[in-house]
Parts: structure tokens; sequence; C-alpha cells
């Protein structure tokens, strides 16, 4: 009996390079939002450093939860867990609304608990609706994550911090190029296993490359401990304050709405597609990895769509290669020194590899779109304002400035809106107030068959 591949156990050599390669492609953003909070915060040096250490840890858990799965939780998929990034303005609002800072990371992490277990419980309820998420809306939203995600590639090129003076320079710029080039060249010219891993062969040879420009910075390495542990409520016991969770269950539904749709779209790429019980079960896995993370000093997590893009790009798709890179977060979590290797890897070398990663998912919906039919005027209309909807965030920042800041947890989330306006568009384009055009109406799971050209 033939194994599929996502089931697949690949060689220990193989599994461990795929694994770290899974690890880099999504390291900037686990590290990003405890080093935003914790510097609000005002956090010394060294809890700073613990507080990215634990989120990286309790990372690899949620990544276990999510990949190998116990009982009805994790969608069994290569799925990488991660801090969300919605999460951050509404923490840092809760750190600024807190008078002794000292609180505000157990307020923080009092309202994660209860966000966690509230969606825990909503998540059989909530998968239902996969049913509103025909093909015409998959493709959508798998293109809308895609094309969301190169901003942040892009600003990876042009260096870690906006407000230095080599921000955008030519040198940043060229890393980014070099390795974007590195890895073209390696998936053109190279076969099997090295074509396999050439993302992570460009982000070694790139942060080589930066060396002489002093791009690369070694201190982390040098100054990092070799082991360390999270321990729990090393910032204190967790405290309950309605307003902080009601903000972070405002994040939870919105982190639940991205992750159905990284669902769909990791099906769709490994040819497993996600059913209503698969759903259910990967919501499980990120919402009980959020109950659980703050017990470690660990932020909500949800699944990672930049590691779709590799998935995508490089046809490996067992979840255990994935698995790995969760163990490899662990031993991070565990070893700063570990950590820290990572760090190394200058942010415009990320940024050059992102393109190419994120690009990818852009791809891949594209290729569902054109499954759906797009000779139809319904589609094109679905598509074309769901896209227009999704990307404001991205083109037009400030557009809902006016808006509540509640409102704007989830309005400044393009997936999210992306997601709600294809769903919506579909309802009213295709299933409501069926005529004389009946026959164009497709089942809300089936693609709209292509017509013949007359």
């Amino acid at each position: 009996m033939s194994v599929h591949p996502v089931d697949e156990k690949l060689p220990a050599l193989k599994m461990a390079t795929t694994g770290l390669q899974h690890v880099a492609a999504m390291y900037a953003g686990v590290v990003a939002p405890p080093l935003i909070v914790g510097a609000a915060i005002g956090l010394s040096p060294a809890d700073l450093t613990f507080l990215t250490g634990a989120c990286l840890f309790t990372a690899g858990l949620a990544t276990f939860l999510q990949t190998l799965g116990i009982w009805k939780i994790g969608a069994r998929l290569p799925f990488v867990n991660g801090v969300t990034f919605a999460g951050v303005a509404p923490m840092t609002a809760v750190v600024a609304s807190t008078d002794d800072k000292s609180d505000a990371l157990p307020v923080i992490f009092g309202a994660v608990i209860v966000a966690g277990l509230l969606g825990f419980l909503a998540a059989p309820f909530f998968s239902k609706a996969i049913r509103f998420f025909p093909p015409v809306v998959t493709g959508t939203v798998i293109t809308l994550i895609g094309v969301s995600l190169l901003p942040v590639a892009f600003g990876w090129a042009q260096g870690p911090d906006p407000t230095a003076r080599d921000y955008g320079s030519t040198t940043n710029l060229g890393l980014a190029a070099a390795t974007l080039l590195i890895v073209l060249l390696l998936r053109r010219f190279t076969r099997g296993f090295v074509k396999q891993v050439a993302v992570l062969l460009g982000l070694v040879a790139g942060t080589v490359l930066a060396i002489p420009f002093g791009a690369t910075d070694f201190g982390p390495v040098t100054d990092a401990a070799v082991v360390g542990f999270p321990t729990p409520f090393h910032f204190g016991a967790p405290q309950f304050q309605l307003a902080a969770i009601l903000s972070l269950c405002v994040v939870m539904v919105v982190s639940m709405t991205e992750s159905t749709a990284d669902m769909l779209a990791l099906g769709e790429i490994v040819e497993r597609p996600a059913d209503e019980r698969t759903i259910a079960a990967g919501l499980r896995a990120d919402t009980l990895g959020s109950a659980i993370s703050p017990l470690f000093n660990g932020f909500m997590c949800s699944a990672f769509a930049q590691n779709i893009g590799l998935v995508a790009m490089t046809r490996i798709r067992s979840r255990y290669v994935v698995a790995t890179g969760g163990a490899f977060l662990v031993l991070m979590g565990l070893c700063p020194m570990a950590a820290s290797l990572i760090a190394v890897v200058p942010r415009p070398v990320l940024g050059g590899a992102g393109v190419v990663l994120f690009g990818s998912v852009a791809a891949s919906g594209i290729q569902t779109l054109v499954k759906v039919g797009l000779d139809k005027d319904n589609n094109v209309l679905i598509v074309a304002v769901s896209l227009a909807v999704g990307i404001i965030p991205i083109t037009a920042p400030e557009f809902y400035h006016a808006f509540p800041e509640t409102a704007k947890i989830v309005l400044d989330s393009g997936i999210s809106t992306g997601c709600v306006a294809a769903v919506a568009l579909n309802l009213v384009f295709n299933h409501l107030g069926r005529g004389a055009d009946a026959q164009d109406v497709t089942h809300p799971m089936e693609a709209v068959p292509a017509q013949p050209i007359s």
C-alpha cells in the first residue's frame, strides 16, 4: 500500500536539512512579535532574549500538535505554527494601557489563555464554514496570501531597521538580489536533493556574501547562553482583564479565519484537500497551542503562511519534515546559542529568498483560479473585487485610520477581509437569486466547468 507524500518519512539527513529550511523561512516572523512587545514594555536585554526563546519553544510545541497530532487535534499537514503577528497591535495597546509595565505580560498571557480555550471550543463550529469555500474562493484567498506576504519580503530586503541610514541601500538590495539569483540558479541547474534545499543553500551563500559588507552580525552567537529553559510564569502569574480578553478574542477569530484559508491552500498544494474534519482538527491545534503557550511565556500561535510557499516550491510534502522543523524550534528555545545561528542570517538575505517563497504561494492560487473557469463574468467579479479589498491594507495602510481600534484588528488583515469578501460575493453571485441563468451556477464545492469557445 503506497504512502501519501504527506505521511512519507524521508531519510534523516534530508529530514533535518529540509526541516531547518522551514525554520529559516519563518524565523523572522516568530521573533518579531516578542521583540516589538518586549521593547514596548522596556524589558532588559536578558528578559527580551528569554521572551524570544520562549516564543520559539512554544512555536515548536504548537508545530508538533499541528503536524503529528493527538486525538482530534492537529490537521496532520506540513504546517509550521508560530506567533501570529495579528496580535502585535492589541498586545502593544495592552502595554500602553497598563500603568505598571511589570503587569503587562501577565495581562497579555491571561487574555491569550482565555482566547485560546474559547477558540478550542469553537473549532468544530468554525470548521463548518468549509462549505463557503469553493475553488473560486480558495483560489482567490491563496493568491491573496502570497500577495500579502510579498511586502514582508520587500521590507526584509531593505534591511532590519527602517530608521537606519543603510535601509534600502544598494548593498542591502544587492544582497537580496544575489540571494534570489542563487536560489533561482540552484532551482534551474541542479537536481534532486540540492534542488529541494535551494532556499537553505541560498540563505547560507547569501550570509557568506554579506560578511565582507559588514551585514552579518555574529554578536548574537557569542553573547548567547548554551542552555536555557522557558521557566513557567517567568514574568508572573496570568491576570485576567476583560478589555484585554475581548481584544485577543477578536485576534483569535482573525487567526482562525486565516488558518482556515491556509489549510485549504496547503491541502490543494499537497493534494490532500482539507475537509471539515481536518480544519476542525487544525483549528484545535492552533487554539490549544495558543492556550498552552502563555504557560511557557509565549504568545498566541497560528499557522504560518510563509511555509506554504516552501512546500509549493520544493514539492516536499511530508509533515514529518515540518515536525523536524518543530524540533529545531524547541531546541532553539532550550539553547539560545542555537537560536542565534539563524539570527545571523541578514534580513536582506531573507528578503531575497522570501520573494521566491511568497511568490510561489500567489502562483499556486493562480493555478487554482485557472481551473475554476474565469470565462464566467460572476467569477471574474468575485476574484477582482476580493483581491482589491484584500490588498487595501498593503497599498493604503492608513485607509481605515478613522475606524475604531478593535475594527482595525480585522480590517488591517488583508487576508481576512479578502476572504470575507470572496465568500460573500460567491454567495451573492453564485447562490442567491437563481433564475434564468441557473445553468451557470455551480455546487459550492465544485469548480465552474470551462465553456467551449464558439
